[in-house]
This record gives structure tokens, C-alpha cells and sequence, in this order.
């Protein structure tokens, strides 16, 4: 009898804890309770996920809140910015697009009054600001759909407005958008929420054909702490002299790393015990993933036998980097 339906079970389970952080409980027994078509298809799923990270290493989406106006003031210069004085053409969730000074005095207008009063200056934060980007190469109207398809999913009965900017090295899109929906309720994003999003975005490009994943850090092996970009602003104009440390610490990190490896190992270890060629393919190219990780340094051992195949994948993280 084929192994598959034990390795497909292995898949789903330490797969989803890599790839869909929502799933934080593994357990090794009972497997998920899942039909068998649905089990092949999830774990078919995760294969796609594996293989497009390990193997073909499909560019990374970037969804980033960037920071957030306190006030109508703030709001309305993100407006200035993003649409370089009105220079841009900016998009609003109706799909309607304007350009110039004028118009930009009359979308502030409109965020001003179009709900609860938004005055010049608050103590919370009223709007949020978004940045959706892509690598050097990635088609710039590909990744305006994307984002515009993005928004309607994730930010609906909000008000919003997006632009586009192709000028630089990488295409990407500002959105702004109000933090108080049309039914009063607020946006505050988390953690759980940024992934989420990234995760639609990538499925909105990969919808248009380009490659793109929505892996966690943590997943990748990478555990840099990134500026945000008021810190990367202020240290260009000399107003901030501090730095960041570059590699997170502390408990909760080094855990995140623990567990990273301990999928890692369980999933090259299920690949490589199929009676597949691709799985055992897969399961090598995991190990020389998890070799090469930038966060911790990994031993990765592949016990190439010969049938019956009997492979194991062993990552030991060094904790005392």
C-alpha cells in the first residue's frame, strides 16, 4: 500500500504551520480530519507552497504599513506625497480617478467631512497608510490590479485612494485609507492581518500569471528587524542618529527559529520517505534550503539509500548564534 495518504497527512500538518500561521497547534496524532480529495488537494497545496519557496524561489510580495495620519493635516500632505503634488493620477475605492491640486484639495474635503469629522489634528490615528511592492522587472499595471483588487477585498466599506508608482526601481502602490469604515468600525492591523494581506496580494498577481509568494520571514530562515520608513526618512534628513539592531532577539524569536527548523525537518523527512521521485527531489532540495538559511546555521544531512528509500533530513539549529 503507497505511503502517500500518511505523507500527505505530515504535509497538511507541519505545511500549515509554516505557510498559514493561523494553524499554530501540531499535533502528531490524530491527523486532520480532512475527505480524502480534500486531503490530496490541501497537501498538494503545500507542496506548491514548498516548492515555489525551496525550489524555484518565486519573488516575494511586500505589504507594508508605513505609518498613518493623525489628523486631517497629516492626511491630506500623504495625499501631497504619494500623488508628487497631484502630478499622479490617485484612485479612490470607486474606481474613480482625478489628478491636480484641486482635486486633491476636494478628496481631503471629502475624507474631512465624509464620516465622523476628522480635525486638523488628532490623537489617534485616522487614517493608515500601505505600501504594496513588488521586485525589479515585475510589470507596473500587473501590480496596480493587483493592489486595486487587493483593496476591494481587504479594505471594503473603507474609503481609499491609491497611486501608483512605476518611476522607480520597483513597481509599487501607496494606498491610503481611512480608519474609520462606513459603518463605523476601525481598521488596526496586526501581525496576523499584514500576512493575510500578503497573502491576498500574492493571489491576485499569481491570478494575472506572475509568480509571486507570500512566505512568512520566520519561514525563510530570515529574522532582520526593517526600519520603518519614518526612520529611514529621519535618518536621511540627520534628525535620527539611532539604529535598530538588525537580527531580532530575545525568547520569542529564538523559539520562532526552533520551530521553523523543527517543520523544516519534519517535512523533508516526510518527502523523502516517498515512494515519489519528485517528493524525494523536493526533500533534497529542502535540505540545501534549510542549509543555506541567513538566520541560523543549519546542519542538514540527506541519507541518499537506495529503494526502499530510507532518507532522513536532520536540521540542528545553533541557538548560541
Amino acid at each position: 500500500m503507497s505511503q502517500r495518504p500518511d505523507i500527505d497527512g505530515i504535509l497538511i500538518q507541519w505545511g500549515d504551520r509554516l505557510f498559514y500561521p493561523g494553524n499554530r497547534i501540531v499535533k502528531s496524532q490524530p491527523q486532520p480530519k480532512l475527505g480524502a480529495l480534500a486531503a490530496r488537494q490541501r497537501a498538494a497545496a503545500i507542496r506548491e507552497r514548498i516548492e515555489a519557496t525551496v525550489v524555484r524561489r518565486v519573488p516575494q510580495v511586500m505589504v507594508k504599513v508605513t505609518g498613518g495620519g493623525r489628523g486631517m493635516k497629516a492626511i491630506a500632505a500623504h495625499f501631497r506625497y504619494i500623488s508628487k503634488n497631484g502630478r499622479l493620477e490617485i484612485e479612490d475605492e470607486r474606481g474613480e480617478t482625478t489628478r491636480g491640486k484641486e482635486a486633491l484639495r476636494e478628496l481631503a474635503n471629502d475624507w474631512r467631512f465624509g464620516g465622523s469629522l476628522i480635525e486638523d489634528v488628532s490623537d489617534r490615528r485616522e487614517a493608515f497608510n500601505i505600501m504594496l511592492s513588488m521586485p525589479r522587472g515585475t510589470d507596473p499595471l500587473t501590480v496596480q490590479w493587483a493592489a486595486r483588487e487587493f483593496a476591494k477585498i481587504e479594505l471594503a466599506d473603507h474609503k481609499y485612494v491609491m497611486v501608483l508608482h512605476d518611476h522607480q526601481a520597483n513597481p509599487h502602490v501607496h494606498i491610503s485609507v481611512r480608519a474609520e469604515s462606513k459603518h463605523g468600525r476601525r481598521l488596526n492591523p496586526r501581525k496576523t492581518d499584514l500576512h493575510r494581506w500578503r497573502e491576498t496580494f500574492a493571489e491576485r498577481l499569481r491570478e494575472r500569471g506572475v509568480e509571486a509568494e507570500a512566505t512568512r520571514q520566520a519561514t525563510r530562515g530570515s529574522s532582520r528587524n526593517y526600519d520603518p520608513l519614518w526612520r529611514i526618512k529621519a535618518r536621511e534628513d540627520g534628525r535620527l542618529r539611532t539604529t535598530q539592531a538588525s537580527v531580532k532577539a530575545g525568547q520569542r524569536a529564538t523559539a520562532t527559529r526552533v520551530e521553523v527548523a523543527q517543520s523544516w525537518t519534519q517535512l523533508g523527512r516526510a518527502l523523502a520517505a516517498s515512494g515519489n521521485a519528485g517528493d524525494r527531489d523536493l526533500a533534497r532540495s529542502i535540505a540545501r534550503y534549510v542549509r543555506d538559511m541567513p538566520a541560523a546555521r543549519t546542519s542538514v544531512d540527506v541519507d541518499r539509500g537506495s529503494a526502499p528509500p530510507a532518507s532522513q533530513v536532520r536540521a540542528v539549529l545553533d541557538l548560541h548564534r
